[in-house]
């Protein structure tokens, strides 16, 4: 057994720390807090192609096959609450495979009540940086399938 966690688990952590928290702006700040934590983007990828569509914001996501068959995600936005939502989307789903991330039930965001406390606006950017993740799973999956085909 390895000692990586599974979506759901990650999940469930999430669901966890929350709990605790039932202020909405107590859990905005956590929020904040986790998209200080992400890792800066390569400037370099800040570009019109790594924008995504039908956010109000600017977030820019990259996704990368690590040779082990993980996806790596990098991302980062100029609204401070999208880019600690795009850091907990990170949190779940980066260091899994595209299959794991295509076959996830992502249940946390209701769970914890997340969509329901956003903006319309924000709450459509949430679907747009998911499917956008989803987007690269996908791509990757077909990459790795087509190099499981035998000429």
């Amino acid at each position: 057994m390895s000692d990586i966690q599974s979506i759901n688990e990650i999940q469930d952590e999430i669901i966890d720390d929350f709990t605790g928290i039932d202020d909405w702006m107590d859990r905005y700040a956590m929020i904040i807090d986790l998209g200080n934590a992400l890792p800066p983007i390569d400037e370099k990828l800040k570009t019109p192609d790594h924008l995504i569509e039908g956010c109000q914001s600017r977030v820019w996501l990259n996704a990368e096959l690590t040779d082990d068959g993980k996806v790596n995600y990098t991302a980062d936005s100029d609204a401070i609450i999208v880019k600690g939502i795009i850091a907990l989307l990170i949190k779940v789903l980066n260091g899994h495979t595209p299959k794991e991330i295509l076959d996830s039930d992502m249940y946390f965001i209701d769970k914890i009540g997340l969509a329901e406390n956003l903006s319309p606006t924000r709450s459509n950017g949430l679907l747009a940086m998911l499917k956008q993740m989803r987007m690269y799973a996908l791509a990757f999956d077909a990459i790795e399938k087509q190099k499981n085909v035998k000429p």
